[in-house]
């Protein structure tokens, strides 16, 4: 399986391909979608629909991930972000209808790391650790790597077949991840 995850924006969005075989996560590839920030931001709209399309036809993946919505001080930021994020939407839907799932940040930073409120350094050691990449052009593109991971790493709590009585919390989850990598991992993660 496949999976692209993005970490939306409206001037560079954050992309990342990870596959898995088996029980083995492999990197396939990652970069960042920049939009035209000069341009009104009605006018990048068509741009953000089409970099994403061109991500959906170059690498043709299984499921897709995003991060939810998060809390923003500016209502602007946020409109323009929800905006972004729903052009995205638009543009995978129809291919991908019913296999769209979405991460809060701190869901994905729990599952990854360990602790729902670690830092981007924090994440990005974990990364390094668990996938071998050390190389991000941005956060956007570490952010969306670690979207990708939660989501098979969530993806294989759920073919676990428990039964629906039972959850499995986001802390218990990330701290299996966290507990397999500790001993690859010589300082804490916080």
């Amino acid at each position: 399986m496949i999976v692209l995850a993005i970490d939306p924006g409206s001037i560079t969005a954050g992309f990342a391909l990870l596959q898995q075989e088996g029980r083995k996560i492999n990197y396939i590839a990652s970069g960042i979608l920049k939009f035209n920030g000069d341009d009104e931001f009605l006018h990048r709209v068509k741009d953000i629909f089409d970099q994403t399309q061109n991500l959906i036809e170059k690498y043709s993946p299984d499921e897709i991930a995003l991060e939810s919505l998060i809390f923003v001080k500016s209502p602007t930021a946020l409109i323009k972000l929800a905006q972004s994020r729903g052009t995205m939407l638009a543009s995978l839907t129809q291919k991908y209808h019913k296999k769209i799932y979405e991460y809060s940040p701190n869901l994905v930073k729990s599952t990854v790391t360990g602790h729902g409120h670690a830092d981007k350094e924090g994440v990005q050691k974990v990364l390094q650790q668990y996938l071998g990449l050390t190389n991000f052009k941005t956060h956007d593109e570490s952010d969306a790597v670690a979207i990708a991971l939660c989501h098979l790493l969530s993806l294989n709590v759920r073919t676990l077949n428990i039964p629906k009585k039972k959850k499995i919390s986001s802390k218990k989850m990330g701290n299996s991840l966290a507990a397999s990598l500790a001993h690859k991992i010589k300082e804490k993660i916080v």
